[in-house]
């Protein structure tokens, strides 16, 4: 029954916050590892992307409210994530045009689009924060939970219980829906070869008759649709404040070049590896430990590898590690 009771405060705490962070993570590596592998430079403005398309999302969401649109149970913002899908494909659609291309036109060396992304990143913040200001901001209506702790304590009699919020389970399926559809895409239809063909290898590409600003365009697009979806996901599941999706871009880059820069699949197992590591480690294990252990050596302290103000370091330190002795990452990707 201790065990049980151990496994109920591990599966609240650890596992399925951290399999939700993970699916937020992965998302958003998926769409830095398509932009390193399609466009071949590190896209520094996806966190801001992400927060951009959010924003979109957040105040269609607030307009459908006000005039009584509900989901009932599940969140409104899921009617308005196209809306934001499509305002963040413009905006990089059209940076794409004013920015990135005469870049990508001169041949340029990757570090310059490297910097011009991060001017870029702190325009997208800037424009985030006049829009929707600086402060956190929730659009998480209809019901919270799918099942209390409370009502699983019933059920079961056991003195821990699970609850399982609605924004956990949405993040989880939505991803899982999301990332089957890139799949697909990417290996099942004719723009979707195109685009892994111009990665392998761009001059074969267009020799081949392969539309470079096509692949571009339809890249930017992909990059959108998942930079909004994590985007959205991290929101309802945690909150909204635009200079989070900023500190977000060290985890995503790290997920990214965990997994192995340019690897769709390396992209999910780095998210997942990086989420996993972060709660883990700022996880305080006292309680798990008193059911699991004997009462005469369970621990007095909290047993907290460190604390929660450090959970990004978490990511840094992974990524020192994995750049250090194994930079194309795990499913070896290019190096960086």
């Amino acid at each position: 029954m201790d065990l049980l009771n151990a496994l109920m405060v591990l599966m609240n705490f650890v596992v399925m916050p951290a399999t939700a962070y993970g699916a937020q993570l992965a998302l958003g590596a998926l769409g830095v590892t398509l932009v390193y592998g399609i466009l071949r430079f590190s896209n520094f403005a996806h966190g801001d992307s992400m927060a951009f398309g959010t924003m979109v999302t957040i105040l269609f969401t607030w307009a459908l409210q006000g005039i009584g649109v509900s989901l009932g149970p599940v969140p409104t913002a899921l009617l308005a994530l196209p809306l934001g899908i499509a305002g963040a494909a413009l905006m990089l659609l059209g940076t794409d045009r004013a920015v990135y291309r005469f870049y990508r036109r001169q041949k340029a060396n990757p570090i310059i689009l490297v910097i011009v992304s991060m001017g870029v990143m702190f325009i997208y913040n800037g424009i985030v924060r006049l829009i929707v200001g600086p402060d956190d901001r929730r659009f998480d209506d209809g019901e919270r939970f799918i099942f209390t702790v409370r009502d699983f304590e019933a059920w079961t009699g056991l003195e821990e219980g699970f609850g399982l919020r609605t924004s956990q389970a949405i993040t989880i399926l939505t991803a899982i829906v999301v990332v089957a559809a890139l799949f697909w895409f990417l290996n099942r239809t004719r723009t979707g070869k195109s685009m892994r063909a111009f990665s392998d290898n761009e001059d074969l590409a267009l020799l081949s008759g392969i539309n470079p600003e096509r692949v571009v365009a339809v890249t930017w697009i992909i990059v959108a649709a998942l930079a909004t979806v994590a985007g959205v996901l991290y929101g309802l599941d945690k909150s909204f404040k635009p200079f989070t999706y900023f500190q977000l871009l060290l985890p995503i880059f790290a997920a990214a070049i965990v997994g192995g820069l340019g690897s769709p699949l390396g992209a999910i197992a780095g998210g997942f590896v990086i989420a996993f590591s972060e709660v883990t480690i700022t996880y305080a294990w006292k309680r798990v430990l008193e059911y699991a252990l004997p009462e005469a050596v369970a621990p007095d302290g909290l047993v907290q590898l460190l604390s929660t103000d450090y959970k990004f370091a978490v990511s840094f330190m992974i990524l020192v590690i994995v750049l250090l002795f194994r930079p194309t990452g795990l499913f070896r990707g290019k190096s960086v």
